[in-house]
């Protein structure tokens, strides 16, 4: 097994030894993209560092019976796994090929102790369905091999993240099946970076959203800063719209210590636009050649260092499945619109508004709220869960609020600038999430839960040529309406466990107090409501064998 890899040596097929990122910036360098030159400590290496230490048996036993949706003990048992492997030894036959590799990557670009970016690039990241967004960490600016084998290591660490973990159980993926890499690249120090989807996310349509920032990417990626926007009309090979939006912090590189820090972006850059035509025309005609290159719509991240454009990551766009036809307001005029920013994820809702300024205040978000903070991060990711729907100050219709939004189908207005200044809590809203409005009061025609929208899918599917059945796997029941949009012949599979844990107690405490037949009523209510809305189709439902501790 070899404990490394150059990207030469890797392609899109090599996700199980590379991981998402490490794997496509193979495919990229291979096919002739600049992509920043590096290396993967792959999966394996990771394998091999837990068994052979002797950890990994601890780390199952402390992930046993874990109640993800009690906070508390998630993020105890993360912080426990993350502290056991950050304090265990590397085996010295790892540390010695990572020490190599990094060597070999000094001497290729003749720079010594070369800076580079240390990401995590996890086995079932960026696969299709699998959008892990923000899941496991970055480290920018690293240089000296003592530094990377310790940010190598807190990539591992990383992989328990209690968002992750939380992510992963909601998921269906097994802990023990989700290894994770390490990318190991030289930095670009961008004087401008961002995203680039190959289609719109949020549509399907033609046409490419490209989003740009000063300084490093970091600050369009998390949602700290409101990018510049452009929408590219492939078709007819023009930009069909450019809005430039406030930048007022920036990420960049410290002259002094090295590291990366957020500074306030220059008066003189604030309102300018980010992109010139001959950005726009390098990054278009990049884009094209990697959807080619895939045959598949692709969501890319890129950096600009001295007119030159470098692409630092690219992977499936993992939306396009779950794209609806929903509904919109329809008389703008007649209403107060409070705000207004980014259409980040479409749909029409209305809702209690919550306003969330840390992570201690997540618990005050109920089902059918409307979540407003500065920017979403991937640790409010099982409160989004909750929400009816999301409104932030910062980000563009590609930042970690807008991403994990469509996923979860529910609608987004990024990048308002002051909707957690204007708005107040526990005052009805309504939001319109393709116009980017935020409206006062509720529309009659909206729904507590998505209304009906969920039940129309705009998607051509192929005529079935099997014999068999084609279902569908329900986890929640309110899934079903979407469930049954895709055309499906039925529920192969409808779980038990969301049924359980919604009800906040263990079986045990439900057969102790006498109360078993609460406990059906909420299973039977729960199987019911998928069973009509399938009716006639078959749904199989399975029992769960659970613990009663």
């Amino acid at each position: 097994m070899n404990y490394v890899e150059f990207f030469k040596q890797l392609g899109k097929d090599d996700i199980p030894i590379a991981g998402g990122k490490g794997a496509n910036l193979g495919e990229l360098t291979n096919a002739g993209i600049p992509v920043p030159p590096g290396f993967v400590v792959t999966a394996g290496t990771y394998r091999k560092f837990i068994t052979k230490t002797g950890i990994e048996d601890q780390i199952n036993q402390m992930l046993k019976g874990l109640d993800i949706n009690n906070t508390n003990e998630l993020q105890k048992v993360s912080d426990q796994i993350k502290e056991l492997i950050i304090t265990t030894a590397i085996p010295d036959d790892i540390q010695r090929m990572i020490i190599e590799a990094y060597n070999k990557l000094c001497m290729d670009v003749d720079i010594k102790d070369v800076v580079v970016a240390i990401r995590s690039s996890a086995t079932a990241e960026d696969l299709p369905d699998a959008s892990f967004a923000g899941q496991q960490d970055t480290y920018l600016n690293i240089s000296g091999i003592d530094d990377v084998i310790e940010n190598v290591r807190k990539c591992w660490a990383s992989l328990f993240e209690a968002r992750a973990i939380f992510y992963r159980a909601e998921n269906d993926f097994d802990h023990s099946q989700v290894l994770i890499a390490v990318v190991v690249q030289q930095m670009v120090n961008s004087e401008k970076a961002g995203v680039m989807f190959t289609v719109d996310p949020s549509t399907g349509a033609e046409e490419m959203l490209i989003e740009g920032a000063w300084g490093l990417g970091e600050g369009v990626v998390s949602g700290t800063v409101t990018p510049d926007t452009c929408r590219y009309d492939k078709v007819n090979d023009e930009i069909k719209s450019y809005r430039v939006n406030t930048k007022k912090t920036m990420f960049t590189k410290d002259p002094e210590t090295g590291k990366t820090v957020q500074i306030d972006v220059p008066e003189e850059l604030r309102d300018k636009r980010v992109l010139t035509d001959e950005d726009l025309k390098q990054l278009t005609q990049l884009g094209r050649r990697i959807q080619k290159h895939y045959q598949a719509p692709m969501d890319t991240e890129w950096g600009i260092e001295n007119d030159k454009v470098y692409m630092l990551q690219a992977r499936p766009i993992t939306t396009l499945d779950n794209i609806t036809e929903v509904e919109e307001s329809s008389d703008d005029e007649e209403r107060v619109i409070i705000t207004r920013g980014l259409g980040a994820s479409p749909g029409l809702v209305s809702g209690t508004v919550k306003i969330v300024s840390n992570l201690d205040e997540l618990d005050k978000i109920l089902d059918g709220d409307i979540l407003v903070t500065t920017m979403t991060t991937p640790d409010m990711v099982p409160a989004m869960k909750r929400a009816n729907g999301i409104v932030t100050d910062e980000g563009g219709v590609t930042c970690h609020a807008a991403i994990i939004s469509r996923e979860l189908g529910i609608p987004c207005v990024s990048g308002t600038g002051n909707a957690t200044s204007v708005l107040e809590d526990n005052v009805e809203v309504t939001i319109d999430g393709k116009k980017g409005l935020v409206f006062e009061g509720t529309f009659a025609s909206s729904d507590s839960s998505q209304q009906e929208s969920e039940s129309t899918v705009n998607v051509q599917a192929a005529p079935l040529l099997t014999v068999t059945d084609v279902k569908v796997n329900v986890s929640m029941a309110e899934a079903a309406k979407k469930a049954y949009a895709t055309g499906a012949d039925g529920v192969g599979l409808l779980r038990t466990e969301h049924m359980m844990l919604a009800t906040g107690t263990v079986p045990y405490k439900f057969i102790d107090e006498g109360r078993e037949d609460e406990l059906v009523h909420v299973l039977a209510d729960g199987i019911l409501k998928v069973v009509d809305v399938f009716y006639p189709k078959t749904v199989w439902y399975r029992t769960l064998d659970a613990p009663t501790d």
